[in-house]
This record gives C-alpha cells, structure tokens and sequence, in this order.
C-alpha cells in the first residue's frame, strides 16, 4: 500500500518507520529535510516543500497513495491537506492529527478528513478509564458512524453481579463486545456471570448510555452519583459564527515552532 505522511516530525516519522516495518511504500513530504532524516528512514522517498501547495503534494504523486496522513502539529495545515488530498487528488483514505481537542469537530467529511486521531483526547479517556469505576467512559469514535466504543468497570454494588450474560437486555444499540478480568480479555459468551470490577467494552451510540450506565451502575451503587463520564466539549464559534480554531498555548514549549516539525 502507498502512503503519504505530510509531517515529518517526531510523530510522522514514528509513524513512517512503523508503516515500513509492515511492507508499506511511504512518501514523506516536510519544509525541512535535512540529511539526517533523510538518513534516518532512507527507504522513505522524501518530498521537501509546503504540503499545503498543489505542485508539491502533485510531485509527491499524492493521486498515487491510498492512504494521505496529515501529522504536522498545526490544526489549519493538517485540514487544508486534508482537502486537498480528497478533492483534488481522490486519495481513497486521509487521517489526520487532532492537536487541540477543541477543533475535533472540524475534522471530518466537510473537511476531506476520514479518520481524526486526537493524541489529548485519547489521552484522557485511557486516564478516564483507569480510575473511573462505576461511570461509563467514551474511548473512540467510530469514523463515518454514530457508533462508539465505551468502558464502564462494574461497582462492588453493581446489581448486575452474578448474572450470566446471556440473561441481560441490553438497551437496543448497546453491543458487549469484551470483558476484561483480572488483566485477561474475555470474549463474552451467553453462561459468562458478571463479577465485581469487571471491564464491560460495548460499542454503543450516545443516546443508549445513560440506560447503560443506569442497569450497570445505577445512582449509589458505587458510592457517588451515577452518571457518564465526559471528555472536553468540541464545538466552537466566533460571535459571528465564523469558526475560530484553537492553538495551542505558548507553554507547549516542547512543540517545534514551524507546523511541519511535529
């Protein structure tokens, strides 16, 4: 498979050498190539210039690739590329890189963006998911589908403890996909009994999750208040409507200054 990586920073070049382990042919397109990167993934074919130029994604031959990945850490740029690669080169599949989880909500089809990974929001949901008991939590989303993938870990007071999964009705778009006990992932079947700290994995839409969280962990059963566990709020708008798009605090002093050095 041919893949395009617009940002050859840390994260595309990661993501460069781990696509070339798995017999991918991987462009690598940056501002600034230098001999060193070059030499550090030298199987890569290396394009320099700025990825949001038509000649330059045209002399990477982004209409060849089956895969465009936009891993600059600027949100505009990884958006304009995005674009570019679904509308004016028919690239069947873009994923591109979330830095600020308040412009999550721009990355999709409008955008010519399939696949939105978000670094700060997967972050917090595996945070979330380690100490949360007894709250449904949102892993991910599903691209192109209302379809998500939550974790909701059974109280001690869970009124579902001991009872076989075969014997639940589950609310009508909830699916139980995996438990995970002890360390050790199961594939549920109808005689598996529910015990205490069980990690239920259910793919599910949002207007299911409060009956979920309501028959799993209903209010007091872990001790607090019942109720979802949500991640940052995405929409955001000027007073005029137009869309402002996050950056990132000056204190992120750990990020490159120029938007291809991610």
């Amino acid at each position: 498979m041919r893949i395009a990586i617009v940002g050859a920073g840390s994260v595309g070049r990661s993501i460069a050498r781990e696509l070339l382990d798995k017999g991918h042919a991987i462009t690598l397109v940056d501002r600034t190539v230098t001999p060193e990167r070059r030499s550090a993934i030298p199987e890569a074919l290396w394009v320099q210039g700025d990825a949001a130029e038509l000649g330059i994604l045209t002399r990477a031959e982004v209409g060849e690739a089956d895969v465009m990945v936009a891993a600059t850490g600027d949100d505009k740029v990884n958006l304009v590329v995005s674009l570019l690669a679904k509308t004016e080169f028919g690239v069947p599949r873009t994923v591109a890189r979330v830095s600020h989880p308040d412009n999550e909500w721009m990355f999709g089809p409008m955008w010519g963006v399939d696949v939105a990974v978000s670094t700060p929001r997967m972050m917090t949901a595996l945070v979330e998911e380690a100490v949360s008991v007894g709250r449904v939590v949102k892993i991910f989303n599903f691209a192109g589908s209302r379809a998500k993938m939550v974790e909701i870990t059974l109280p001690r007071r869970s009124p579902v403890l001991g009872r076989t999964v075969g014997s639940m009705r589950w609310p009508g778009s909830c699916v139980l996909v995996g438990i995970i006990r002890d360390g050790r992932p199961i594939a549920p079947t109808a005689h598996d009994a529910f015990d205490a700290l069980d990690e239920l994995l259910f793919i599910a839409q949002d207007s299911e999750l409060v009956a979920l969280q309501s028959l799993l962990a209903p209010r007091g059963s872990d001790g607090e208040p019942g109720g979802e566990t949500e991640l940052p709020q995405l929409p955001e708008e000027t007073a005029t409507g137009g869309i402002r798009l996050r950056e990132r605090e000056a204190s992120k002093a750990e990020e490159p200054e120029h938007p291809f050095d991610a």
